[in-house]
């Protein structure tokens, strides 16, 4: 994905545990044109997964959404983003732990953020005052590498895709079937 969109297009960045979880489930909503796995908010320059995950680098596992407002709004992404992680969890998801499992939402511009936080203010609500998501502009983000790449559609049956990607993903298409991409 570049790093330029479309005038067409948006992009929004989120941090909902492990990346392979989250692309999982945003590949498969309908006015999403990209995702791609990514490390953010971090200060070390192009970090490699081993480096993110000692929990040294200060970034977040995260993907970059990019979609057609006329499609699928902001509001819809956040919706789905807020269901499909836990949302009051500091620093881990599930199994995962560390601050490179983080929840957040990384925003490209100043409406954007503002769209942003009145979700999270609901999402904050729905919680009890609970939710431990941060709101950041994306800073110094890096793609993670191609073997990270659309990983759950190309790795179906390794063990964590099938016990743990595939329930996101099952979760998310119950709960947000008039999202579904239509099949190819």
């Amino acid at each position: 994905m570049n790093s330029s969109i479309p005038s067409s297009l948006q992009r929004i960045t989120l941090g909902g545990g492990c990346f392979w979880c989250t692309e999982a489930v945003f590949e498969q909503v309908r006015g999403v044109h990209a995702v791609q796995s990514g490390y953010c908010n971090g200060p070390v320059e192009n970090p490699s997964y081993e480096q993110v995950c000692s929990g040294q680098t200060g970034h977040a596992e995260v993907v970059r959404v990019d979609f057609d407002p006329s499609v699928v709004s902001l509001r819809e992404l956040l919706e789905v983003f807020f269901v499909i992680h836990d949302p009051t969890s500091l620093n881990r998801q599930g199994a995962d732990v560390g601050t490179q499992y983080r929840s957040g939402i990384y925003t490209h511009s100043t409406e954007q953020a503002a769209q942003a936080r009145q979700v999270w203010d609901e999402a904050q609500a729905a919680h009890q005052g609970r939710v431990v998501t941060e709101l950041l502009p994306e800073q110094n983000y890096w793609p993670a590498e191609a073997y990270h790449q659309h990983y759950y559609a190309r790795n179906p049956g390794q063990g964590y895709c099938a016990f743990v990607v595939a329930g996101k993903v099952e979760k998310f298409r119950k709960t947000f079937a008039r999202l579904l991409r239509p099949a190819d």
